[in-house]
Order: structure tokens, then sequence, then C-alpha cells
């Protein structure tokens, strides 16, 4: 859901909390715990207890309110939000500098693919915090929790087919409850130890830091576990707006947020041996189980937000050129961004369950979570400063990039401080991105490289239609796709070749993806009269938009006629990639891997598949 399109900021801002505020939102489960557990652990004396919260509460302020509330959200791409997107920003706004241009997009595609092996985390140890909850409310049924963790997320990901509009009517309000339930639980404990809101001020962290700076700097690890969900923030601008979200953040989630975290900071003042699950140790033994219930239910809802990014940011890489086309269902008839890719859910699923049968705690996943999606907001950072250096000029170019440079050592701070969980879990995020990122450059490299070798093989489209060939003219129209508007395409040659015929009226379609999320006024289609019977179109698609060819053609008055009737779309297949130059072979494996998993072009442009034609050519020839 658009703000633009309708809605009171306060009704935004309840939809927005089911959706975008899911992760952040349920790192009270676990982030303060982290502190005080692990191989790093602080012992919860009131010191360290003061000590904790005071970098908790002025690390959110920074990282979450300033840069991300107060500056990143300034910074979209026509409404729309997310790495990839500023990445496509600062792409468009450089052409005078290639360089640059280019290396905005690797930055883009790695920050996708950090957030791609964070996103597998965050359902496993969100679940998994959430149902712990049930050996603090009755130490017996802790054998229960592994169990019922997996069929929680069994069933998160099966019902994904079915679609999220009914459910996704709910998110709002569970997750206000689950705020109101925090900040309820946090102000009860606080007004027993209102001493804890000493740790307001900031120079408990820093002397903390000046006395101790190794523990110091260590304890930053644990603490970004309460800002993981901030890019999330960010990705999520182009269905809401930023004044929903920033209604949201500082109206209702952030005080909520920041007194539960003060309220487990007061129970553990009063009892330290609570250090193992302060947030349960909120409430009263009576409402324990009721607590891990709506637990449960908001993490199965941050769960649900970061499937549905995945699926957002898959289908962005393939418009953008560095995935394939995957197989998309459609969940809704109203909403076009309710989509469900099946092969990456089920693959998802596959990696959450070994995570959770591998690490089997939140404690344990909770060194391998943090340091991609840290990764992640240090490239957003760095493209914000890159776009700030090509667009701003004077005294606000100057204020900007002050602002930015200073969160960035602040972020590169939290960066090195995860770095240290890499030998104890970190590696895997890590490993799953680099992994990704070989896989999504190896895919618009062998791209390109087809590309050029079909152009150095195709002859010059003028020359073709200036000299139409002596062939059998059959009737119908005949459209051919095609990746360059000044080559004959080969599937035409290929026709001409085997078939010795060419249709009566034929149509060169090219099609494009935009750099913004959505073709504009007039952007959408060109058409171009080559010759009789013969034209151009080209056709240009944002990167959010699902390409339809069809149906962008026929809104076209002056080709509606010519699509009314027998029409046949010939699409080439790509052969054999072997003597592809400067492409090395490890990267033409994943290439050929990727083509197995992805859709048919066909498929992806809403060809009808009675009147497709697909001609094989060979690219290394």
């Amino acid at each position: 859901m658009d703000a633009k399109k309708g809605g009171t900021p306060w009704l935004m801002a309840l939809t927005a909390m089911g959706v975008v505020y899911g992760d952040i939102g349920t790192s009270p489960l676990y982030a303060f715990r982290m502190a005080f557990a692990g191989p790093f652990a602080l012992t919860p004396t009131p010191d360290h207890v003061l000590v904790t919260l005071s970098a908790l509460f002025w690390s959110v302020l920074l990282v979450i309110s300033l840069k991300y509330m107060a500056l990143v959200l300034n910074f979209d791409n026509d409404g729309e939000g997310g790495v990839l997107a500023l990445a496509a920003r600062v792409h468009r706004q450089s052409d005078a500098h290639p360089r640059v241009a280019r290396l905005a997009v690797l930055l883009g595609v790695f920050g996708a693919a950090l957030f791609f092996g964070d996103a597998v985390i965050t359902p496993a140890i969100s679940v998994l915090s959430a149902v712990e909850g049930l050996g603090v409310a009755d130490p017996a049924l802790l054998p229960l929790v592994l169990p019922l963790s997996l069929a929680v997320l069994l069933a998160l990901f099966s019902v994904q087919r079915f679609g999220t509009g009914l459910v996704g009517k709910l998110f709002g309000p569970v997750m206000l409850l689950w705020f109101a339930v925090l900040a309820l639980l946090g102000g009860a404990s606080i007004a027993r130890s209102p001493e804890v809101l000493a740790a307001l001020n900031p120079w408990y962290a820093l002397r903390f830091a000046l006395e101790f700076p190794t523990a110091a700097f260590l304890l930053l690890s644990a603490v970004f576990l309460a800002m993981t969900g901030g890019e999330a923030l960010y990705a999520d601008m182009g269905h809401f707006g930023r004044t929903p979200i920033r209604v949201a953040w500082f109206r209702a989630v952030w005080p909520a947020l920041m007194l539960n975290y003060f309220g487990q900071g007061a129970a553990l003042l009063r009892s330290p041996e609570a250090a193992a699950h302060p947030f349960y140790h909120l409430a009263p033994a009576a409402l324990q189980l009721p607590l891990v219930v709506l637990a449960t239910m908001a993490t199965v809802i941050a769960a649900q937000a970061t499937i549905a990014g995945v699926f957002s940011m898959t289908r962005q890489a393939g418009h953008l050129g560095y995935l394939p086309p995957f197989a998309v269902r459609h969940t809704s008839a109203r909403e076009r961004g309710q989509v469900y890719l099946p092969g990456i859910n089920w693959l998802m699923l596959a990696v959450v369950v070994l995570l959770v049968l591998g690490f089997r705690s939140a404690e344990a996943m909770a060194a391998a979570y943090g340091i991609a999606v840290s990764g992640s907001m240090n490239i957003t950072t760095v493209l914000c400063l890159t776009l700030v250096a090509l667009t701003f000029t004077g005294a606000q170019r100057l204020r900007y990039l002050a602002a930015f440079a200073g969160l960035w050592l602040v972020e590169l701070v939290f960066l090195a401080s995860n770095a240290s969980k890499i030998p104890d879990g970190g590696w895997l995020p890590l490993t799953l991105g680099l992994a990704l990122f070989a896989l999504m450059t190896s895919w618009q490299r062998a791209q390109d490289a087809i590309e050029a070798r079909r152009h150095q093989c195709a002859l010059p489209l003028h020359d073709f239609v200036v000299h139409l060939p002596d062939v059998v003219r059959v009737p119908g129209t005949a459209v051919y796709l095609s990746s360059h508007d000044n080559a004959v395409p080969l599937a035409l040659q290929q026709n001409l070749k085997h078939y010795h015929c060419l249709h009566a009226r034929n149509l060169f379609v090219h099609v494009g993806m935009l750099e913004s999320p959505e073709a504009g006024a007039g952007q959408r289609l060109t058409l171009y009269a080559l010759g009789p019977d013969t034209w151009s179109v080209y056709l240009r698609f944002g990167f959010r938009e699902e390409p339809d060819v069809p149906a962008a053609l026929m809104a076209e008055p002056a080709l509606a006629p010519l699509l009314s009737g027998e029409v046949s779309y010939f699409l080439s297949q790509v052969g054999r990639l072997e003597t592809l130059e400067g492409v090395p072979r490890w990267r033409r494996a994943l290439f050929r891997f990727l083509a197995r998993q992805g859709q048919s072009l066909a498929d992806y442009y809403r060809l009808p598949p009675e009147q497709v034609v697909e001609l094989g050519t060979t690219a290394g020839r």
C-alpha cells in the first residue's frame, strides 16, 4: 500500500506497524539479553546494566532515529527505498562518472546479497526466541521449544502460497497490541526501579568505553541486535511513504521499545538471575504463557515481513538484470505487490530449518546475526554520501556530508564489533551473501557477454528493412522481442533461414527496465514506423513493475488492430556458452545453474503460451 494512494497518516502508520516494524519490534526478545550471554557476556551487575542500556538508547537514537528517520528516508528513488533502489538512483545521477555508476550498482547488489544472507536468520531467531518463553513459564515445557519452533516456521512458509491479504489485515492491530504490551510491561518494571532511568545519561556508556575499551567494543555487537530492522524501514518506504513510517516510529514504536528495554534493565537491577530471559521475567507467572502466544504471533509477523521483502528484492534484482526471472504467482487480484515465489520460498524454508537444527537456540544463533545487516547499513550510508556529492551544492551539501560521515564512523565501529562474531557463526550470513553476490554478478556478466555476441552476429536492422528479402509473406503479425534496437533479431534470421518466409506485419519490440520504480507518463511505449508494415516498439517498465508485453502493446491504439488477429511472438533461445569471451568457466557454471531455476522469458513477459515460438541460437558463435 502506498501512502500517496490514500489513507490518513495514522491509519497508514498502523498498517506500517505490521510490515515495517516486525523485525526491530521483536528485538526486545533477544537483544538486551545477549549482552549478558555468550563468550563475551557481561555479568549482570547494576553498573553493567546501566552501561548496556545507555549504549543501546543512544545507538538507536543515532542510527535509527537520526540516520534513517531524519536523513535516509529523504533519499528515495521516485518514492521507493532500499539499497537497490538507492543504487539505481545513484547510477542515474552518475552519467558523467561511469566508474561511480558501476561501483554504485555493484555496492547495491552486494547490499542486496547481504540482505538475503541475514533474511534467513530473522525468522529462525525471532520464532525461537519467542517460543523459548515456554521454558520460563514452565521448565517442563523446555523440550517442546525446538519442535514447536519448527512447526511454526513450517506452517508460516506453507501458507505463503495462499497470500497474506487476509492475514495482513490483522498485522497492524496485532503489532499495535504487541507494542502496547511492551510499553506496559516495561513501564510497570521501571516504576518499581526508577533508578534505571539514570542510563539515559550517555556518560555511562562513554565512561565504560574509556575504562574498558575491549569490553565496550564487544558489547556493541549485542547492542546492534536492537537495530537489525533498520534497513527494513527504508526498504518498505515505497509501500507506505515516509510520513506514516515516521509517525509510527516516533509516536508508538520507539517509546514502546525503550520502555521495554529499560524495564528489562530494571528487572535485572532487582534480580540479576533474570538475565537468562529478562523479557519474560517482566510478566507475572500467570501471564507468561499468554505472553508467549503473543510474542510468537509478533515474530511470525516479523518473519512474514522478511519473507515478503525477499520476494520483492528478488524481483527487483531480476528486473535490474542480476537474477533470472523466477516463477511468480499473484496471490491477490487487487494488490500487485502480493506475490509468491515458490522456488525462493522453499529454498528459504530449507535454510531456516537447517539453521534452527544447527544452532538450536536463539542465544547460539545471535552469534551469526547482525554482521550482514551491518554491512548493508554501511553500504546504504556510502551510497547516500555519493548521492549527496553528486546532487547537492553549497551549505546543504556540507551539512549532509558532515552528518553522513559522522554516522558512517559510528556504523564502521558497529561493523568491526560484529566482525568479532565471525568465528562463532557470523561467517554463515557472510558466506551466503558472498555466494549470492557471485551468483548475481555471474548472471549479469554472462548476459552481457551473450548480448554482445548476439549483436556481433546480427545484421543491421536498417539495411534489412530497406532490402527486405524476397520470400513468401504469410498472414498475421509477428512480434520479435529483441534487446538491440539497431539489429535484426536472431530469431528472425533463424526464421528466414529455416522457413524462408516473412509475416505480413512485423513488430520489433525492445523491452528495457528503468532505474525508477514505475514507468511515468509517456515512458511506457514509443513507436516508430520502419517501413511498410514494419514497426519498432520500445517498451519500458520500472524495476518494481511486472512486464506484461501483450497488455502494454494492446494499450497503444495504433497497435491494437494489428494484435487483434493472428499473432506470433518470437523469442531467441540461448544455446552454447563455452566460447563466451571474458566469462570464466566458474561464472558460466553459475549462469547455467541460475538459468535452470528461473522461468522462461515467455512467462516473464506474460506471452500467451499458444502463440510463442522459440528458435535456438548458439551464443558462442
